[in-house]
């Protein structure tokens, strides 16, 4: 059964209760009883996200002055009614419950709402402070194993507040996608910048928690993001900007004191969770936040999402001695024996073994895997000093080229069926085949698929020659916007859907590329 739905792209920031009842059961409490709470408690809106056969998580914050790094709560813990309901009337309540948003999480609230039925549209709220929210629509995912008609994922990433009014987010609204896709890179960490600006960030750069929550609010407050996450679940991983520019592990690109970095990087790591639909295995464990796993779509499709910054080793061909000085590590590197280093990782031991396991035991006709960037290995040739030859990106798979063989050399060994690479992070769409690097002349065993940026970007002017110099399929930089997959157990599509002006709230979009996917017929249409 097909519902039509209308997100709400401008909702109001204070619904009074209707019914005395309802109003009656919301308490806000605190250490010494009733709190009287300000309005304006639902200005981040609501979300839901990682859906499974029988749960989703649903996900708010209250925050009635978003620009505070405190939201303008008391510091006490609030009592929270959500509801899940069959339609958007609320008139058939199917689970509902009270949590404590508590001051420590930034007075998020997190609900993984279990007991619903599979392959089902629902919609949720919350009430608190005599508020209600607005309303979000979601929807769980089939059985495990159930055979599957038809699936549309939106995918997107790279979404610079400064850079861009989110207009690609009305379009994809309207794609009625059952999942969004957010592939790294929600917010930008960077001190306010009218560079090519058509609007500026609104706190210094980020150092502590109160910091990153009010860039997250900044972000979470535009409308059309909001209107995003209320009209579909989302499936979410990070990339660099969530913390720091090209940061891994323990080190940030300038490569300073790893305790300060250790400090920022874990206030950044919990204001992500606190406003994003994650459930709570993502929640710290020591300083680290496990956000890489699997997303089923009954018989058709298995999401392998993974993380590519937080275990990830150090740069390869650095000069000697640059650890210890302290010095900026390199982006561009020039080849050397350590680049192909089978011990060097990208994803770290664990992750890596357990990525291998799923690629093997999956069952799905469809395998995504999701990630953050182009895994096409791209070099070029400095034109001031072609003496240096091919040089690679220190921070793409490209300097990390024996972890992602493997990654390539597993899905042909296992026979993972119908592979797909989705990424972002190149403010750039972009097509290519993918070979198994132990018959590099041999027939496609993949393809992948990144799509653009929904507002950033891209500093490279050289992109398209770049691109074609390394085979790329397919390569457009001048426009922004997103991708969408659509798959059936017949075949399916990538396309690729670009905005006319991506400063502009009202842009236009229109397909730029389309790339039929036939199963068991990898690689890109010939």
């Amino acid at each position: 059964m097909t519902m039509s739905y209308r997100a709400d792209l401008h909702p109001t920031r204070r619904t009074l209760l209707t019914g005395a009842a309802a109003a009656a059961a919301i308490l806000s409490i605190g250490a010494r009883g009733a709190t009287r709470l300000p309005p304006g408690l639902f200005s981040l809106g609501v979300a839901s996200g990682d859906p499974m056969a029988d749960r989703v998580v649903l996900w708010t914050r209250l925050a009635p002055v978003p620009l505070a790094g405190d939201g303008g709560m008391p510091p006490v813990a609030i009592e929270v009614r959500w509801e899940v309901a069959e339609d958007a009337r609320f008139a058939r309540i199917v689970r509902a419950g009270v949590v404590l948003a508590q001051p420590a999480r930034g007075h998020a609230v997190h609900i993984d709402a279990a007991g619903l039925r599979p392959a089902r549209r629902y919609f949720y709220r919350f009430i608190a402070g005599g508020e209600t929210s607005p309303v979000g629509r979601t929807r769980t995912a089939p059985e495990p194993g159930a055979p599957v008609d038809r699936l549309r994922v939106c995918f997107g990433s790279c979404q610079k507040y400064e850079a861009g009014q989110y207009a690609a987010y009305r379009h994809m609204i309207a794609e009625d996608p059952d999942l969004i896709l957010f592939l790294g890179d929600y917010i930008y960490e960077g001190a306010p910048s009218a560079r090519n600006a058509v609007r500026l960030h609104q706190n210094p750069e980020p150092l502590d928690l109160a910091g990153y929550r009010v860039r997250y609010a900044t972000y979470k407050s535009d409308p059309l993001l909001q209107a995003a996450h209320h009209a579909a679940p989302w499936a979410l991983t990070w990339d660099d900007h969530e913390v720091a520019n090209d940061y891994g592990a323990a080190r940030d690109e300038n490569n300073g004191d790893p305790v300060r970095f250790l400090l920022r990087r874990a206030a950044a790591y919990q204001a992500y969770y606190e406003h994003l639909p994650l459930r709570a295995a993502t929640r710290a464990w020591g300083e680290e936040r496990r956000i890489y796993r699997t997303l089923d779509w009954g018989s058709l499709a298995q999401f392998q999402i993974l993380d590519d910054r937080q275990y990830r080793g150090l740069p390869a061909c650095q000069p000697d001695g640059l650890a210890a000085s302290h010095q900026r590590y390199r982006s561009l590197i020039d080849a050397c024996p350590e680049l192909g280093d089978p011990q060097r990782t990208m994803l770290g031991r664990a992750q890596e073994q357990w990525l291998m396991a799923r690629l093997g035991d999956s069952a799905a006709q469809w395998n995504v895997l999701a990630q953050q960037t182009l895994m096409h290995q791209q070099a070029r040739i400095d034109a001031a000093h072609p003496e240096r030859g091919k040089q690679y990106g220190a921070d793409t798979w490209s300097g990390f080229p024996a972890a992602r063989d493997r990654i390539f050399r597993r899905w042909a060994e296992a026979r993972t069926r119908n592979p797909l690479a989705l990424g972002g992070d190149i403010h750039a769409f972009a097509a290519a085949d993918i070979r198994d690097p132990a018959r590099p002349d041999g027939a496609p065993i993949a393809a992948e698929f990144v799509g653009g940026s929904i507002t950033s970007l891209l500093a490279d002017k050289g992109f398209k020659q770049l691109a074609a110099a390394n085979g790329l399929g397919f390569a457009e930089d001048a426009q922004r916007g997103y991708g969408r997959l659509d798959l059936t157990p017949a075949g399916g599509a990538v396309t690729f859907r670009g905005l006319a002006d991506s400063r502009l709230l009202g842009s236009a979009i229109a397909d730029i590329a389309h790339f039929p996917l036939e199963p068991n017929r990898p690689g890109l249409p010939t």
